[in-house]
Order: C-alpha cells, then sequence, then structure tokens
C-alpha cells in the first residue's frame, strides 16, 4: 500500500506534467473506481475543467481543478496513476483513463480497492475521510508532545497505535516498523508508556525516515511506482520491514515476525524494548 512517501512521489511526479492542463475526456472502465458518482455524471463534471494543482493529505491525493472541484483519489493497496504523453492502450486493470491537452492520465488498480471522489474544493477539508486524519508528520507543528498526546490515551500496542491514521497521517506499515526500529522501541509496548526521551526517538525516527523515502522515491516491491512509472530505492534501506527469521544488522540476531493488528510486523527484541 502507497503510504506518506510514495503518495508524496506520485504527487511531484505529477505535477512535472499535468498542472494547467484541460481535461479534454474521461473514460470510466469500471465504475466502482469512481465512488458515489454514476459514470456520465462523473465525466460530465470533469470534462473541460483545467487542473490548477495537486496536493496530498496523507495517503490521500487532492487533484483541484477549475469550478471549485477537486478529485480526492486513495490508492489504497495496489492503485497508481501513470502519465503518458501520447495515447497508450488501457491495461486490463486500468479502471480510469483522463484525456488531458498533452498526454493521458491513467488509473490502474489490481485489487479494485482504490477509489476516486469528485468533491466540491471548499469542502475537501472537512470531508469524512481528511477531516478524521492525524496531523502531517513532516510538518513543523508535528512535535513530541503532539505526539505523545495522540497517544496518551492509547492501551493498545504501540505499532497499532501508529497504524491510526487518526493518530499519524500518512504512516503505514513499511515505515512504522522501520521507525519502532531506529527509536529502539518495541512494537508490543502500551502506546501510551512512553517516556519523554522515547517520544523524541520515536518522533526523530518518524520524520527522518518518512523525509528518506520521499528522496528515494518510495519503496517498491510490487505494484508501487510513480507517475512516471518509475520504481523508488528505499527497500534497499529497509532494516527490518520483511526481513522476519534474518538477522538484525545491529545485533547479529534474529528478527521477530508476528501479526499485530492483523498487519505483519517485524522488530528485533534485542534492539528494541
Amino acid at each position: 500500500m502507497p503510504e506518506l512517501p510514495e503518495v508524496e512521489t506520485i504527487r511531484r511526479t505529477l505535477c512535472q506534467h499535468i498542472l494547467r492542463q484541460t481535461i479534454e475526456d474521461v473514460l470510466i472502465r469500471w465504475p466502482g473506481a469512481v465512488k458515489g458518482w454514476d459514470i456520465f455524471p462523473f465525466e460530465q463534471e470533469v470534462k473541460g475543467r483545467r487542473i490548477l494543482s495537486v496536493d496530498r493529505r496523507g495517503k490521500y491525493l487532492l487533484i483541484h481543478l477549475e469550478g471549485d472541484w477537486s478529485l480526492l483519489a486513495h490508492m489504497r493497496m495496489t492503485g497508481r496513476f501513470n502519465f503518458y504523453d501520447e495515447h497508450r492502450e488501457p491495461e486490463k486493470h486500468t479502471h480510469a483513463v483522463f484525456t488531458l491537452s498533452n498526454g493521458e492520465l491513467h488509473f490502474t488498480d489490481t485489487r479494485k480497492f482504490g477509489r476516486i471522489l469528485l468533491v466540491p474544493t471548499g469542502e475537501c477539508s472537512n470531508h469524512p475521510s481528511l477531516c478524521i486524519l492525524g496531523p502531517e508528520p513532516l510538518e513543523d507543528d508535528f512535535t513530541p508532545k503532539i505526539l505523545g498526546e495522540r497517544l496518551k490515551r492509547r492501551n493498545a500496542a504501540l505499532k497499532i497505535a501508529l497504524l491510526d491514521q487518526k493518530v499519524v497521517a500518512g504512516l503505514g506499515n513499511i515505515y512504522a516498523d522501520e521507525s519502532l526500529f531506529r527509536a529502539g522501541i518495541s512494537p508490543l509496548r502500551a502506546a501510551n508508556s512512553l517516556s519523554r526521551k522515547e517520544l523524541s526517538a520515536l518522533h526523530d525516527s518518524i520524520r527522518t525516515l518518512l523525509q528518506a523515502g520521499i528522496d528515494a522515491q518510495g519503496t517498491s516491491f510490487r505494484d508501487y511506482r510513480d507517475a512516471n512509472g518509475e520504481k523508488g530505492s528505499f527497500q534497499k534501506a529497509l532494516q527490518v520491514y520483511g526481513r522476519g527469521g534474518e538477522n538484525c544488522y545491529r545485533c547479529g540476531r534474529p528478527l521477530i515476525k508476528l501479526r499485530l493488528g492483523g498487519r505483519t510486523t517485524v522488530y528485533c527484541l534485542h534492539c528494541q524494548k
């Protein structure tokens, strides 16, 4: 599933191509991709509008159009946006094609969990999907104190709490595992049990690793690509994620792999307390 670094990378690569371009035509190949809209009203509302900007909130993309409309997109597990500067025959799982004045934008999603919503721009911040999100971890107002306040009423395991988008927006399985390892904190700890020193270390780890993920243009294992179709390279820097049973790079002991909150978690029993 694309997390904050991957979605931010997609946003940046989309901005290289689609800003100020007009949506000349829309082809919806699977109606379920445009949640809450019939195909023809969606196409009629979107066609002819110019793309003004592309923003991100957590794991959501916001493509703002002329006339106070925005496309609110969540890629879920396997969704992706690809830009082509000429006509490209849609893939089997391409569910929406936006013909622009300078090329085509394809939304492809093998598992069909991703969605594109059409929302009045002025209502985006109050949309149910966005208004519940926690702070953006790379913004200046995200501090160790804020992180502590988000965690202090939660008795659940820390890893489970970090995956809750109400706590921190955009953090997912990959970067949660990596952040906890870097901070030396066990994912099994109660979320509200961290000391000030531990909160500071976790806060620093989250910000450092998310920025490193962006700098590496994301983590690519299977489906993730940026809007240019390029893979990220952060998988080369992973310390624990996906390495269950292998030796820890720090202490040499085997890494523990378990299911926590329905998600696979990998950590070092020796290095993380």
